[in-house]
């Protein structure tokens, strides 16, 4: 029997936009190339050697055609990568960038002062992004822009910060939060429903032995409460099966990260805010680093470019709105084994690229969702394969 669809929805809903706020801060390269090739699994060792240039910069600048004169929107400005290369592109174009992490925020002037006028950063979250291209230019471009960026994923400052929590290689207290405000993992690892955690852990980290996880924890919780990034760690060295190249922690802690950020949520809601601040012809594209990410990335621009499930011949839909989006090219981009080899952690890549039309958004309630179903299509015990 099916349970009702239930989503898990971090309590750190709000996150103010402080348009006056300093600039980014740079990162090295080093750190971002170690901190993706741990999430996705590359051996430490594969990561020695820093990238020279943020993953699929070649072929994002390609999709987003630099123009004279023309505003992009680097809606995930982590190390700063993208925003330098357009600013570096051509010497009139302008970029409004954004990041949720105050810490990035506070390190960013430098290239701010490198870029005087022309570059702008602001604190706010990615899905946010509609509102804060309005604040921005409320008075010119008619609030429109001509291209948005989206580079998702968790970034290397945050992840080589033991403090900050993200990291099951380094010893810190267990916190993932991004904007360093609302609920820590260690709250959710503590206190949530075994079933919640099953659920986190199987449909936002993949990970086959969830339910097992989830058990472990509340089992474990009883006597000790989880307090450090080891603690957790530690619990799924035990408890999940390792495999070639990829830290038993590493599902448990992408899943957990993903709940406490609401993070595939902002994607879905950033998607949403690109369309409706794009111009005719504004280009968009989003590189992401695992699956979940992906798929509704994909999802959305089939839809919107009038290709997704509610163009099917079988069961046509009456009065289908215009598509809001033409692919550039329905081809995902992947690296090359050039880039893969000088640069391990763009191996998981995947770049997808649309161009906005002139037709109005797609209503918020069209097929499209945005919700997770964390329950919905699991079978209550005992039947979930590789649960156990």
């Amino acid at each position: 029997m099916k349970t009702p669809c239930r989503t898990f929805v971090s309590a750190n809903h709000s996150f103010g936009v402080n348009s006056g706020a300093a600039a980014f801060g740079l990162r090295g390269p080093a750190r971002r190339q170690r901190a993706h090739a741990l999430v996705h699994g590359v051996p430490a060792a594969a990561t020695d050697k820093p990238p020279h240039v943020p993953v699929l910069l070649k072929e994002a600048l390609q999709a987003l055609q630099v123009g004279r004169g023309e505003v992009f929107v680097d809606a995930t400005f982590g190390a700063g990568g993208y925003s330098r290369a357009l600013l570096e592109a051509d010497d009139t174009v302008r970029v409004l960038a954004v990041d949720r992490d105050p810490d990035a925020v506070a390190a960013g002037a430098a290239l701010e002062r490198r870029f005087p006028g022309r570059l702008r950063l602001v604190t706010g979250r990615f899905g946010d992004v509609a509102a804060i291209v309005r604040e921005a230019f409320a008075l010119e471009n008619n609030g429109y822009v001509d291209g948005v960026v989206l580079d998702i994923g968790v970034s290397s400052m945050q992840l080589d910060t033991a403090a900050r929590g993200f990291s099951f290689l380094h010893n810190g207290p267990l916190d993932m939060r991004m904007e360093q405000s609302g609920v820590s993992a260690a709250e959710i690892v503590n206190t949530a429903a075994e079933e919640t955690l099953a659920d986190i852990f199987h449909f936002y980290g993949e990970e086959k032995r969830a339910r097992a996880m989830a058990r472990a924890i509340v089992e474990d919780r009883a006597a000790k409460p989880f307090v450090t990034t080891a603690d957790l760690a530690a619990l799924a060295e035990r408890v999940i099966r390792r495999e070639p190249g990829i830290h038993p922690a590493t599902r448990v802690f992408q899943a957990l990260r993903i709940a406490v950020n609401n993070e595939l949520a902002q994607l879905s809601a950033a998607l949403h805010g690109a369309e409706e601040v794009l111009r005719p012809g504004g280009r968009l594209v989003v590189v992401t680093f695992h699956s979940l990410e992906d798929r509704i990335v994909k999802q959305f621009l089939l839809e919107r470019s009038g290709r997704g499930a509610a163009a099917s011949r079988h069961v046509p839909q009456a009065n289908p709105p215009a598509p809001s989006f033409e692919l550039i090219e329905r081809k995902v981009v992947t690296a090359d084994a050039a880039e893969v080899a000088l640069n391990p952690r763009s191996r998981s890549a995947k770049l997808r690229r649309a161009r906005r039309t002139s037709a109005p958004p797609f209503p918020v309630s069209s097929a499209f969702s945005v919700a997770i179903p964390l329950a919905a299509s699991r079978p209550r015990a005992g039947k979930r394969r590789g649960a156990s």
